[in-house]
């Protein structure tokens, strides 16, 4: 199959949730608008994870997989994912399901005009702490990024894959996904998206690295944005 939409879906530890993504994920490949696969990017998991997407992709053709040697973080498993994505657009989804899978389609809706699209998670159904610690931080982000989105850290987003394979990835720029694509001039736009509580494994971030670290984080923006180049070719022999 010809594909044109591929699904990123960082996997670290998370063998309780693995068969959940495969159907959920199945399902929705029945209804995308774009044909699309599953590109699941085991980020070192140490449980049976590893086990269990071999399955899964054993099962399914539209299902692939890339496996770290060791624990990278979630930006690298996202970097990767774009590395070898090989279609037009790129999404990706956490694989604890916070968000639904059918809601791609409502962001896809919006692809042609815009260069990312991405998700904002109405109706939160996360902890008190969790919550404001994430509204602290996205307020810190916005007011060094000035990209205007409310809720970076959604993980339910659509690039184009020419964008995204132009992002200089650091630790922590799944955060400023968004900011990187005005870097070069691309036009992006959120969406309200539905958002569920987690129904099995543990959250990967907790308070400290919710607000230190999108902190440290900005300063590392600041200065990629001081040293990015971005061109476009007018003519070429």
């Amino acid at each position: 199959m010809s594909y044109q939409f591929t699904i990123i879906v960082p996997v670290y530890n998370e063998e309780d949730n693995l068969l959940r993504v495969e159907q959920e994920l199945s399902a929705y490949a029945k209804t995308a608008t774009k044909s699309t696969k599953i590109l699941l990017v085991n980020d070192g998991s140490k449980d049976k994870s590893q086990e269990l997407i071999e399955t899964i992709c054993n099962r399914s053709e539209a299902f692939e997989f890339i496996s770290f040697k060791q624990n990278r973080g979630l930006s690298a498993a996202i970097k990767a994912g774009f590395d070898y994505t090989n279609t037009p657009l790129v999404g990706y989804i956490d694989s604890d399901l916070q968000t639904a899978p059918s809601d791609f389609n409502i962001l896809l809706q919006h692809i042609g005009e815009y260069d990312l699209v991405t998700g904002v998670r109405s109706n939160r159904k996360d902890s008190f702490v969790k919550n404001m610690s994430s509204k602290i931080a996205n307020g810190i982000r916005r007011s060094f990024t000035h990209d205007g989105m409310d809720d970076t850290g959604c993980p339910l987003k659509v690039i184009k894959t020419d964008y995204a394979k132009r992002i200089p990835m650091f630790k922590g720029l799944h955060r400023f996904l968004p900011a990187m694509i005005l870097l070069q001039h691309g036009k992006i736009i959120q969406v309200p998206v539905q958002h569920f509580p987690r129904i099995a494994g543990e959250a990967k971030f907790g308070l400290w690295n919710r607000l230190l670290g999108p902190l440290v984080d900005c300063f590392a923006y600041m200065w990629m944005k001081k040293k990015y180049i971005n061109y476009e070719i007018e003519t070429r022999s």
